[in-house]
C-alpha cells in the first residue's frame, strides 16, 4: 500500500497505475468499521482502492469540532492495509487548498433544509473537497456511506450537475451491536450519553415498520412518534427529525411518492448525532 501525502506524489503513482480501474474512498480518518466497510465495497468493484484521508476545515462552522476531530492517522493507515487500500492520499491542508483561495462551490438546493440549516456552508464545504479530489485521482466510481444521506444525495447532485464521470455507490449504514450508526463523533460522548444514544435508530426503525405496516399513515403522525419516543431520553436534544423524498429531500406531507427517507439529527450532550432509515415505495 502506497502512502502519498502531496500532489505531485499522487500524480505520480497515478501515472504508474494507468490504465487500471479506480474506486475512490473520501474518508477525513477516525477510522471504524463503518469505513472499512467501504473500502470492501471498493474493493469488490475491482482495480485499485484509492482512500483519502483529510479533516477538510472548508466543512467546519466557526464553533464546531474541527480542532477537537480525533486524528489518528498511524491506526487509520493499518486499518487501510488491512482492508486491501491500493494507495491512501494524506495531505496536509496546505496541499488542498492555494493560500486565499477565492472559488469554491456552492449547492442552492439539497443542502439548504436538514443539516444544511444547522450547519451553514457546511456543504459547500464537502461539495469543493470532493470535487477537487474527484479532479486529483480520477476515479471511476466512488463509495460514500448512507448514514450521511443528506450528503450522498448532494454528492449525487454535484457528480450530475459538474458531469464528473464517476459512478456513485450508496455504503449501508453500519451499527454497533445496540443499534447507534457508527461515527467518528461517538468517542465524544460520555457513558450516560452513549447508553441513551441508541434512541435514535430504535425511534426511527419503529415508526418506519408501522409505515410500512400501514398502522402510521401521516407523516405529520409519524413525526410526533419519532420525536416523543427520542424525547423520551433525558440526555436528548433533537435538532431536527424529517421525512422527506429519497431523491430530492423535499419534505413530504404524504406516503404516495416513492421510497420516504426517515432522518433525524440529534444533540447528547455537545455531540450531535445523525441518523436515518429508509422505505421502499408505499405506493407503486
Amino acid at each position: 500500500m502506497e502512502v502519498l501525502s502531496t500532489k505531485t506524489e499522487l500524480s505520480d503513482w497515478l501515472e504508474f497505475r494507468k490504465g487500471a480501474p479506480r474506486t475512490l474512498v473520501p474518508t477525513m480518518g477516525a477510522l471504524h468499521r463503518g469505513h472499512t466497510s467501504l473500502f470492501d465495497l471498493a474493493g469488490e468493484q475491482g482495480g485499485d482502492v484509492v482512500a483519502t484521508i483529510f479533516v477538510n476545515p472548508t466543512q467546519f462552522g466557526p464553533n464546531e469540532d474541527f480542532d477537537d476531530y480525533p486524528r489518528q492517522l498511524e491506526a487509520d493507515l493499518a486499518r487501510c492495509e488491512t482492508h486491501g487500500v491500493s494507495a491512501v492520499f494524506t495531505p496536509p491542508p496546505a496541499e488542498m487548498y492555494e493560500p486565499e483561495p477565492s472559488i469554491s462551490i456552492h449547492e442552492s438546493k439539497l443542502s439548504t433544509r436538514l443539516c444544511g440549516t444547522s450547519r451553514p456552508g457546511h456543504f459547500d464545504g464537502v461539495c469543493t473537497v470532493v470535487a477537487k479530489l474527484f479532479n486529483l485521482t480520477r476515479p471511476d466510481a466512488a463509495v460514500f456511506g448512507e448514514k450521511d444521506f443528506q450528503q450522498l444525495a448532494v454528492l449525487r447532485r454535484l457528480t450530475r450537475d459538474l458531469n464528473f464521470p464517476i459512478r456513485i455507490i450508496p455504503g449501508p449504514t453500519v451499527r454497533e451491536s445496540d443499534g447507534l450508526a457508527m461515527s467518528s463523533r461517538n468517542a465524544f460522548l460520555n457513558e450516560e450519553e452513549r447508553g441513551q444514544a441508541p434512541v435514535i435508530q430504535r425511534a426511527l426503525s419503529r415508526v418506519a415498520g408501522t409505515i410500512a405496516g400501514g398502522e402510521i399513515v401521516s407523516p405529520d403522525d409519524a413525526l410526533q412518534s419519532i420525536s416523543e419516543e427520542i424525547e423520551s431520553e433525558s440526555l436528548s436534544k433533537i435538532d431536527y427529525v424529517k421525512i422527506v423524498d429519497s431523491e430530492t429531500l423535499e419534505p413530504l406531507s404524504s406516503f404516495d411518492r416513492a421510497e420516504p427517507r426517515l432522518l433525524a439529527a440529534v444533540f447528547f450532550g455537545k455531540t450531535r448525532l445523525i441518523d436515518n432509515v429508509g422505505l421502499p415505495a408505499l405506493n407503486g
